[in-house]
Order: structure tokens, then sequence, then C-alpha cells
């Protein structure tokens, strides 16, 4: 079952008193939305929110198993509900998206080596506790509160004719793809050594893949969801990118417009930048920058 925009909208006016309108700038004649500057620094938070605020949430609170940014979000939608929140991480998740997860009152779980084997344990932990699940792209309210990041920009940009948006898991491509409809360009970008909808969009079905990509923490989800698939494979392009792109576009936002993306936030950006997409001349493009939890930018001593 898709979402619609009627669902999008609806989730939007349940979410949004807890929800920075982040803002869109243009540089370079291309158009930035910095979504990194929402709350819990990534767009997670705006599917976290939706799933606390539109589903009956039980007495055992909500549980999720995340690479980091979903975890952080969900424990911020908890915290602000009053709700307790248990997050499962694998060991090696960034030192900086565990200490958020900290400090928004959740408790985080994270003994596993690896992602699955967190993921498991969360499924575990929510049939024994009776907490609700919240899962990082597969759920309609993820794809919905997702999607009120189309909202906003079609608000905030209402001549834009494209949007290159990060992929992981699909959810925030198809939340954003559902919203527009067709009626603008979604380019989904991925690492080219995690790409989970490119393969899934080949074979015509989700496939499991093998992510390891230096985005793994944001984009390395294994399948793409069940449900952005539809939507994804209806409206939305793929594109893919090298890391050695992500990293580059990690520098030049921080060296071009100060902005100190993580990986995952700076994969939209690579494509442009590294021309595995090139817009037509006079088309306008939109570019996503989706989360920015890394650890502060070192500066040299000379």
């Amino acid at each position: 079952m898709t979402i619609t925009r009627k669902d999008i909208a609806n989730a939007y006016d349940k979410i949004a008193p807890h929800l920075r309108t982040t803002p869109v700038v243009e540089y370079d004649g291309v158009t930035f939305k910095l979504e990194f500057l929402q709350h819990t620094g990534s767009f997670k938070a705006r599917g976290a929110l939706a799933n606390v605020f539109l589903r009956d949430v039980p007495k055992a609170g909500v549980a999720a198993a995340s690479g980091g940014n979903h975890g952080i979000a969900v424990a911020f939608a908890a915290q602000k509900s009053g709700i307790p929140a248990s997050i499962f991480v694998p060991k090696d998740a960034p030192a900086a998206k565990k200490a958020r997860i900290r400090e928004y009152g959740a408790k985080l779980n994270d003994r596993w080596t690896h992602y699955d084997d967190a993921y498991k344990a969360c499924d575990k932990f929510i049939a024994d506790s009776g907490a609700m699940g919240i899962h990082a792209y597969d759920q309609r309210e993820t794809m919905m509160g997702a999607g009120t990041l189309g909202l906003e920009l079609s608000r905030q940009a209402k001549d834009i004719d494209t949007i290159i948006v990060s992929v992981g898991g699909g959810g925030l491509a198809a939340g954003i793809a559902a919203w527009y409809g067709g009626k603008i360009k979604v380019i989904g970008v991925e690492p080219r050594l995690a790409p989970t909808l490119n393969a899934a969009l080949k074979a015509g079905v989700p496939v499991e893949v093998n992510p390891r990509s230096i985005a793994n923490d944001s984009l390395g989800a294994s399948w793409v969801g069940d449900e952005p698939f539809p939507v994804a494979k209806k409206y939305v392009e793929s594109v893919l990118v090298n890391d050695s792109d992500i990293r580059n576009a990690q520098r030049e936002l921080w060296k071009r417009y100060r902005i100190a993306a993580e990986a995952g936030g700076a994969t939209a950006y690579a494509a442009l930048l590294s021309q595995r997409y090139v817009p037509s001349k006079g088309e306008r493009v939109a570019v996503l920058v989706c989360g920015a939890n890394t650890d502060a930018v070192a500066f040299p001593r000379k």
C-alpha cells in the first residue's frame, strides 16, 4: 500500500510543532535544502516523529535498530512524547551518534559486531517487552514523515525541476517522490558499494546486497524496503557514485560552503559534483544535504 499526498499532509500537521523548518539556500546555481539542521542532525527526525504521533504507542515504549541516525531520531521522538526508548546499534556505530542517542535519554544497546545481529536483538526485545518497533525506512509512517520534507521543499522552492537525494533503504526518496507524484524528477544517489535501490530496480524486486561503503552507517541497508520500492520503481531514477566521490563532496561542501556533512549526507551532492548526474541546460536542481552527525571538523594547528 503506497502513501498519498493526503497522508503526508496529515503527518506534517501532527509533527510540525516538533520540527524545524530547515532552510533552503542557493549556492552557485544549485538549491540546497539544509536538512542536516533538523533536530537530531538528520531528516530521520521526521519519520520517527510520524511513528510516535500517528501510531498507538504501548506503555513499553518504542525500540529501533539503527546504524546511528535513525536511533538518534527515535530517541528524540520518544523524549518529545515522554515514552521510553531502547536503541540497538552495532559496536562500530560512530561515537558521535551513540553519544546523541544517550543525550536524548534512550537506552543504548551496542554489544554486537554486525548490524544484522543488533537488528535481531531489537526484534527479540520487541517480542519480549511489547515495545513498538520503528523501522528506519520500511514503514508507512516513516515514509510519510520523510514525505513531509518534500511538502516543505515544495513551498520553499516552487520552481525546481529536479531533486537529488541520498538513498539507503529508500524511505526518504520514496516519501519525497510520493509527495511530488512525478511532477519533478527525483534522482536517488547511492554509493556504488551499497547499491540497494539500483540492484532492486535492475532485478524488478528488492534483492540483498552487501553494503561496504564509507557511508554504511547511514546508507548501509542490505535491502530496499518493501513499502518504499513500488514508489521508487515508479518515480525515482538511480545514480551510483564512488566512495572517492563522496569524500570529495564532503571536502567541497566544507571548503565552499562550510557545511560539515557526514558521508551519507554528502552523497547526493557527490552525484552532481562528480557529474554522475549532469543536469540539462536550464534545469533547476535542488540537492538535499540530509545529515551531519559526524565528529567535529579537525582544524590543523598550522
